[in-house]
């Protein structure tokens, strides 16, 4: 269970160090690569574990899903946030 909580704060802790919702200091492209560079080595270790039966390494990949999840959310919320900032419309008075 250790393992699990540890997993989801280092991938929350990657992903907040990257920008969950926009790039810090870095351009789209290279966010965009980081996020790709993430997600393989996180299958490469999913296949390891897998192949391996490790069940330390079973126990963080599935923190490090976990956490990857609640980035995600994060992620999406933003989004949804600001489409319904651009979506609104003036209030009218009558």
């Amino acid at each position: 269970m250790i393992y699990a909580l540890a997993g989801a704060l280092v991938m929350l802790c990657v992903l907040v160090g990257i920008g969950i919702t926009r790039p810090r200091g870095t351009s789209i492209m290279i966010w965009c690569f980081l996020y790709l560079f993430i997600a393989i080595i996180f299958d490469g270790l999913v296949v390891a574990a897998l192949l391996y039966q490790n069940t330390e390494l079973t126990e963080s990949l599935l923190g490090v899903s976990a956490g990857a999840a609640t980035g995600l959310a994060i992620h999406a919320t933003h989004h949804v946030f600001e489409e319904r900032k651009s979506t609104k419309t003036p209030s009218t008075n009558e």
